[in-house]
């Protein structure tokens, strides 16, 4: 028995002994191993779990202290996972992230607590970035560039961007994908499905799968940088008649599926509102042309940029015409709506502008949101279910109404998730669209401004008159669509005029001098 034993350690001490020197020799990071990334990740759910479940044990439901009690578990759950995140990065990060932008679905303290990770990004070292582009292009950064700085100008989730000089003076980004990525992805998405679906387990109203399947279906497209080129060039094709847009140019002769080089384009963030005051660029025709561009991508052609967070959206004055421009960048994440879908989701659109409650309730139940459709129309707008009612047009933003909503998204998270899990899988990157858009026209404090609703109201109208006109043969019909439209078209444009003249300065005028005459 002795004998057995110390054949059994003496083996055991030749196994440790090598793996340990294999390791060492192959400069291994310990974050790395699938083990320790899922141990870090198990470790942090069961505390957070742990932390629900226990502490609320003496206190009241319903009374302020378990509100306060509330708030503080949230806070420190949101915290545990942001530093697992930063830890285990790569994909990890990336739904992060994901999380981090649902500002009217998710408690506050989640959201502001997972906003941190865009900027929290980790960077490649210089060889690693050196490797990836030998092995994908075959050459040296010496023999493609003439010079390539070694400090980033941004680090993402899944890939870094540099600046670079080509040898015949073009200036050029490439982006590179972190080395460890491609490899880790899918295992680490196995790691987060198992552990909500152990959450969902001990929680039933925790009900986060459609994170998982978005996740499984996204990370491949957002990992393939060549998909992403495809995606740049179908969007600049598809919005070239919106001068003020700005797509960066691919390289193809320079991207592989790990690497995409494309003109380099300078600007401010699109939230930075100290960079738009020094570069005298008005924020109003900012939020405006931004609303133009999404309402197009999302209603008239389906074809969605699925990730406008401020680092994504840069603007500045065109250095030739000083014409103000929105530089769109990272089109790895489309969303491609199917024609139905899209249809359903304008009439909801313009049923929630006008306050038609009945077509609000249909085309809401029409798009899965069944009896929860007054929860489904107020996560679209963000708005407060009285707002609703009064046509979301008509009724401005409140600071108050603001805070409701954040608080609701606290209180009504199950039914949230519950919602969220019936939807068709194309709405989950709208929700998340717009919560985006949300949060940057909340900063430029363009929030819900009437020509928002107005482009929005436009592009509906378009969408549906199209839509109408690819279902006939007639060509009767097709006049009788046409003049419809037009007539739409027409009355929006007086509403404009008219909501122009009443804002103007000589009305304000007349007003006054009407008033000292009377």
């Amino acid at each position: 028995m002795a004998g057995r034993l110390l054949k059994v350690s003496s083996l055991a001490t030749v196994v440790f002994s090598s793996s340990g020197f294999y390791l060492y020799n192959r400069q291994l990071d310990l974050s790395d191993l699938s083990v320790i990334r899922f141990g870090r990740a198990a470790a942090a759910t069961a505390v957070i779990s742990y932390d629900y479940l226990t502490a609320f044990r003496h206190v009241e439901y319903g009374t302020e202290e378990y509100w306060t009690l509330k708030s503080k578990v949230h806070r420190r759950s949101a915290e545990r996972l942001r530093d697992l995140c930063c830890v285990n990065r790569g994909t990890f990060i990336k739904v992060g992230q994901h999380l981090g932008a649902l500002d009217y679905l998710l408690p506050e303290e989640y959201t502001s607590t997972l906003k941190v990770l865009h900027s929290r990004a980790p960077q490649s070292t210089m060889e690693e970035i050196r490797q990836v582009i030998r092995e994908d292009l075959g050459k040296e950064l010496s023999e493609l560039f003439v010079s390539f700085e070694e400090n980033p100008q941004g680090a993402a989730s899944l890939a870094q961007v540099h600046k670079a000089v080509l040898h015949d003076g073009r200036t050029v980004a490439v982006k590179v994908q972190h080395p460890k990525v491609q490899r880790q992805s899918s295992k680490d998405i196995m790691v987060i499905e198992v552990l909500i679906k152990a959450v969902n387990w001990l929680f039933p109203d925790f009900a986060f799968m459609w994170l998982v399947e978005e996740a499984k279906k996204n990370m491949p497209l957002e990992l393939d940088f060549l998909n992403e080129g495809h995606n740049a060039e179908k969007v600049a094709k598809m919005l070239s008649h919106f001068p003020f847009l700005k797509v960066p140019m691919i390289n193809w002769d320079l991207s592989t599926k790990r690497i995409l080089t494309m003109e380099f384009l300078e600007g401010g963030q699109v939230n930075d509102r100290e960079y738009m005051k020094k570069h005298c660029i008005n924020v109003n025709e900012i939020s405006e042309n931004l609303g133009k561009m999404y309402s197009e991508m999302i209603f008239i052609h389906g074809f969605v940029h699925c990730d406008p967070h401020p680092g994504n959206v840069l603007v500045r004055k065109c250095p030739q015409s000083q014409k103000t421009e929105i530089v769109l960048l990272d089109h790895g994440l489309y969303q491609v709506l199917q024609p139905d879908f899209r249809m359903d989701y304008c009439r909801l659109w313009m049923s929630l502008i006008k306050g038609d409650l009945s077509r609000v309730e249909r085309y809401s139940r029409r798009l899965g949101a069944g009896d929860l459709y007054p929860l489904f129309a107020c996560m679209l707008t963000a708005r407060s279910w009285n707002a609703v009612t009064a046509g979301i047009s008509s009724v401005p933003v409140t600071h108050a109404e603001d805070v409701e909503i954040r608080t609701n998204a606290a209180l009504y998270l199950p039914q949230i998730s519950d919602l969220l899990n019936r939807v068709p899988r194309q709405m989950l990157l709208l929700v998340k669209t717009n919560d985006l858009l949300r949060g940057i026209e909340t900063t430029l404090q363009t929030r819900a401004s009437s020509s928002s609703f107005i482009n929005m109201s436009r592009c509906c109208i378009r969408a549906v008159a199209r839509h109408k006109r690819s279902k006939t043969q007639s060509r009767r019909r097709h006049l009788q669509i046409t003049l419809a439209e037009s007539l739409s078209l027409w009355k929006l444009s007086v509403y404009e005029l008219l909501l122009w003249v009443k804002g103007s300065m000589m009305t304000r005028w007349l007003s006054a001098l009407l008033a000292f005459l009377h």
